[in-house]
């Protein structure tokens, strides 16, 4: 065990050495939490400064040893107007201060502690409401040794042993010894003697260090007051502990729209986005579009001066000249898919009304569709080669339409 520093200034420098070491002797705390765990020993033996800062092993249930932090010493509290001293030993674990500290009384071979005490188990472990609403990183010593202050105030959980006087004191010629310890001396000229009683206990029945100099009887006056000013303490107890129950549910509240609200900006980023990729889709589409319509103003232009020749002499089969071999191609392999799409549902019919026999049927047929086949083939490549042109035509004249 590290010993306690001297003084406040010798308590930082012992915190400030044992908290940044490192290696095998390193404390097992996160990094991130030694500050606040420093400044938390630190506001705690400046409020109380009974209680020192030392390193000790605590032992786990399951037997697990570890080096930690401990505040060692004692707690004041008040009790029937006067003030006694709980020692007790607050561990930081691990885990802290995300977790809470663990407390127990210390109780010396003078004191017992209080049986079905409402917040300290027969071990010495404390469990008061701020341990269990501990709130990281709210929740700190100093307030928690307040409470613990106040609670044994009000139920104190050490007494001091009440010695056991012997039935006869005097010599007795058949005693041939005494084994009580505990409420005798070492024996001396064959007569027993009574121990003194340590000077800060109290008698038999008062709590822990208490009641020396305190009269039997109080004014009615006295009394009337104390019951009040423990009332009152109850009241504004109450009243913290609901003003904070309050704050927290509005914390809870606030961090739940904190929540919606980022879910709501990631939402609106992904939509502006969204609206960004659909404004770049149509800005290309317009550009394909321009391209197409000068591509289309120009053959008008071209052929306009056909039109005007004359609308009589003009071939079906010509009307439309394709531009290209690969036009061309398309347009012939399309006319005959078309044709041939034709001719079969003609033979459907001529089959249904009896004019044609069904095995001839079959055979167009097949010839039919193999020669369709070949076709929409065909169109397929030639259909592909056309978009492979387009595209080298489009990335030619961007520079002309972005200029």
């Amino acid at each position: 065990m590290v010993p306690p520093p001297p003084n406040h200034q010798a308590i930082q420098q012992f915190l400030s050495s044992v908290l940044s070491q490192r290696g095998p002797s390193a404390l097992p705390y996160t990094e991130d939490t030694k500050w606040l765990i420093r400044q938390h020993l630190v506001s705690l033996t400046s409020t109380f400064p009974s209680l020192e800062p030392k390193t000790a092993t605590f032992t786990h249930n399951d037997g697990r040893t570890v080096n930690l932090l401990q505040a060692d010493g004692t707690v004041p509290m008040t009790f029937e107007s006067v003030t006694y001293n709980i020692p007790v030993i607050i561990w930081l674990i691990e885990s802290y201060p995300r977790h809470p500290p663990c407390v127990y009384v210390n109780p010396t071979r003078d004191m017992v502690i209080k049986r079905s005490h409402s917040f300290v188990n027969p071990s010495g472990l404390v469990a008061v409401p701020y341990l269990q609403n501990w709130i990281y990183p709210s929740s700190n010593l100093v307030d928690l040794a307040r409470e613990l202050s106040m609670l044994f105030g009000r139920d104190p959980p050490l007494f001091s042993q009440r010695p056991r006087p012997s039935p006869n004191p005097s010599y007795h010629p058949n005693q041939s010894s005494l084994t009580n310890s505990s409420t005798f001396g070492s024996v001396g000229s064959g007569y027993p003697r009574q121990m003194a009683r340590p000077p800060q206990y109290p008698p038999p029945s008062p709590p822990y260090g208490g009641g020396e100099g305190k009269a039997g009887t109080e004014d009615a006056a006295e009394v009337f007051k104390r019951n009040v000013i423990n009332k009152l303490v109850e009241n504004v107890h109450g009243d913290m502990l609901l003003l904070r129950k309050t704050r927290e549910s509005e914390m809870e509240s606030l961090f739940s729209a904190q929540a919606v609200l980022r879910r709501r900006e990631e939402e609106i980023n992904k939509g502006l986005k969204e609206m960004r990729d659909e404004m770049e889709g149509l800005e290309s589409q317009l550009q394909v579009v321009l391209m197409n319509t000068d591509v289309l103003e120009a053959w008008v232009r071209q052929n306009e001066g056909k039109v005007k020749g004359g609308m009589e002499d003009i071939d079906v089969d010509k009307a439309f000249e394709c531009v290209d071999v690969l036009s061309k191609q398309m347009l012939e392999c399309t006319a005959a898919d078309m044709a041939i799409e034709d001719v079969v549902y003609s033979l459907d019919k001529a089959v249904q009304e009896g004019a044609m026999p069904f095995v001839q049927y079959l055979r167009n047929v097949r010839l039919l569709s193999r020669e369709q086949f070949f076709n929409r083939a065909t169109a397929a490549k030639v259909r592909a080669a056309q978009m492979q042109a387009q595209v080298a035509s489009m990335a030619a004249r961007a520079p002309h339409y972005a200029s």
